[in-house]
């Protein structure tokens, strides 16, 4: 897997730019479109036999990058190819991208086959905490119960914490518990893909993540969480019949489970990568010149550890090249 780490980098970096000339036009189905796009054109010339386990859309039947689909180069044979299991977010806020807001991403995570748990497009509830913190909450814990937790491991008052919530009607007690116990909250509109990786850094400003937000993005905060050494505990939501119906189709038996790190991304060998589409926490947003392209993009490997921080610059035209510093 780590030999295809940078390939799949080059797939995260090529959605974000496709998404990135979107920014702002208010068009949020157009930029995941292109990003969507963008990423089956650079999967499809990946050395890989690749099957996508979490995709564009389980019930929205989508073109493209769909669940189940076979992409890279090996798509009709070649089995001497590695074979991955693919999750996929093209734009992982695309209304965030629509608008200009901060955090949108481009978002892959890959695995050997198997190692990464097959999600229900459906809601799914979250705790997020970063490598100091493993161990000392608990998601059926009372909020302060676990901010009191979370502060005594980071040798802190409750008061410094930062907790990361989806601004959504759903989550109207948990806020008033979080601001009861004292801690502060960073309300978001869309993505928690980004909050979830920068809980697990250390320096970001995020100590947590708490709340209900979608299933296949747990799966992906989850692969990162793996590699970062963070952790997340979630539970899937299950409001309708027809949700436990899809559930029993992925194999998943138990819509009461309480999943942990290694319950969502149980992978031996584990690649995340993300770019970013708009300036956030932590990584800057794709930014265009009159030869190309800047990026900026997180590359994390379980095996062997690494963490990379890559800043790569696209260019598109063959005469009169001007490299910039900044």
């Amino acid at each position: 897997m780590r030999e295809l780490s940078l390939e799949f980098l080059r797939v995260v970096e090529q959605a974000a730019i496709a998404a990135a000339r979107t920014m702002g036009y208010g068009d949020r189905h157009g930029a995941d479109q292109a990003a969507t796009e963008a990423m089956r054109r650079e999967l499809g010339s990946t050395a890989i036999k690749g099957k996508i386990v979490i995709g564009e859309g389980e019930r929205d039947e989508a073109p493209m990058l769909f669940i189940g689909e076979e992409v890279g180069a090996a798509e009709k044979d070649g089995d001497n190819f590695t074979r991955v299991d693919i999750a996929v977010d093209p734009l992982e806020g695309t209304n965030l991208c629509a608008t200009g807001a901060p955090n949108a991403l481009a978002v892959l995570a890959a695995s050997e086959p198997g190692g990464l748990l097959h999600a229900p497009d459906i809601y799914m509830e979250k705790l997020v905490v970063g490598p100091s913190c493993k161990g000392a909450v608990e998601l059926d814990a009372p909020v302060k119960d676990n901010l009191k937790a979370i502060a005594q491991r980071l040798d802190r008052d409750i008061e410094d914490l930062v907790v990361v919530v989806l601004d959504r009607p759903r989550h109207e007690r948990l806020i008033h518990d979080i601001r009861s116990a004292g801690a502060r909250i960073r309300l978001i509109g869309d993505g928690d893909v980004a909050p979830a990786i920068a809980a697990a850094v250390v320096g970001a400003g995020v100590h947590a993540v708490m709340g209900v937000g979608g299933a296949p993005e747990g799966v992906l905060a989850a692969a990162a969480l793996r590699c970062l050494n963070g952790e997340i505990q979630a539970r899937l939501v299950t409001t309708k019949p027809e949700h436990e119906e899809r559930m029993a189709k992925m194999g998943i038996r138990d819509p009461k489970r309480i999943y942990f790190t290694q319950d969502l991304a149980p992978g031996k060998s584990m690649v995340f990568a993300c770019t970013g589409v708009t300036n956030g926490d932590l990584l800057r947003g794709v930014r265009f010149f009159g030869e190309g392209a800047r990026t900026h993009s997180l590359l994390v490997t379980l095996e062997p550890h690494n963490v990379r921080f890559v800043d790569a610059v696209h260019l598109e035209r063959a005469d009169d090249i001007k490299v910039r510093f900044a």
